[in-house]
């Protein structure tokens, strides 16, 4: 059974950085797709960035372009999400996701098997 657990959100100030951590079991990952997504209140889920095990190859959304970085620690099964000068509008909640498509699509959320329990992101004004 994949769990994928996520942890490190917060509150955090404008300008701000938090780093989120996705800690995913259960099998091997190495042909598969790690992503973020995020939901705002009142918002479609939307994607954030991706990164393929086998490879680390990376894709961003543009809203968190030159902000944010994901990596993995291929000996700890562990995806992060490093993100600098927050602002108020990356407030939401962030989900991990492992995709079995492997890099097809990695930005659509259609493409992604298994779901963590989402970390909630505050910053404020």
């Amino acid at each position: 059974q994949v769990q994928l657990v996520e942890s490190g959100g917060g509150l955090v100030q404008a300008g701000g950085s938090l780093r989120l951590s996705c800690a995913a079991s259960g099998r091997t990952f190495s042909n598969y797709a790690l992503g973020w997504f995020r939901q705002a209140p009142g918002k479609e889920r939307e994607f954030v960035a991706a990164i393929s095990w086998r490879s680390g190859a990376t894709r961003y959304a543009d809203s968190g372009k030159g902000r944010f970085t994901i990596s993995r620690d291929n000996a700890k099964n562990t995806v992060y999400l490093q993100m600098n000068s927050l602002k108020p509008e990356d407030t939401a909640v962030y989900y991990c996701a492992a995709s079995r498509s492997g890099w097809y699509r990695p930005w659509s959320s259609d493409e992604y098997d298994y779901w963590g329990q989402g970390a909630q992101v505050t910053v404020s004004s």
